[in-house]
């Protein structure tokens, strides 16, 4: 194995992966199953979750939603070993976290664009009627945890720059 200072940084794919599919599974397990405040389809009207039938189909698309999260973490670890055994340097906790951070931004900035704006098939506070107020709180923490996540990140790369020295 050559010395740390010949060996390249750790890949950013992994922790970004991560933070993606955690943050999946906390949005489902926290928002979708714990709280109940929403489902996957929870605003469609041919699927309300005040009908048996409906919550049937409510419950398989969150399923579905929690599988491709489960992907990601996947896809995650995979790349991780990839770069381990490709002979990249482990990441430092602020390395990695902050690209975990960071994904879950992501998937918080794209999941609520995409299935609250643009398709419209659930939103935060579909228990409450579908509030703006909370789909643009859910947009702007995203915001907040790629921006934290992202400057953490940072902090791991001069600090392990510094080291390579």
């Amino acid at each position: 194995m050559p010395p740390a200072a010949a060996r390249p940084l750790p890949s950013k794919a992994s922790g970004l992966l991560y933070g993606v599919g955690l943050g999946g599974f906390v949005d489902g397990i926290v928002l979708h199953q714990i709280l109940q405040w929403h489902h996957m389809v929870s605003h469609v009207d041919d699927y309300p979750t005040t009908t048996v039938a409906g919550l049937e189909v409510n419950t398989l698309a969150d399923g579905f939603f929690h599988l491709v999260t489960w992907v990601f973490v996947l896809a995650g670890s995979i790349t991780a070993i990839h770069a381990w055994r490709s002979g990249r340097l482990a990441p430092s906790w602020s390395f990695h976290f902050g690209l975990v951070l960071a994904g879950w931004g992501v998937f918080n900035v794209v999941e609520g664009l995409v299935d609250h704006q643009i398709l419209g098939v659930h939103h935060v506070r579909d228990d409450l009627g579908g509030p703006l107020a909370w789909d643009l709180g859910f947009l702007a923490f995203g915001v907040l945890l790629i921006v934290g996540g992202w400057a953490l990140h940072r902090r791991g790369v001069a600090v392990m720059e510094r080291k390579r020295r």
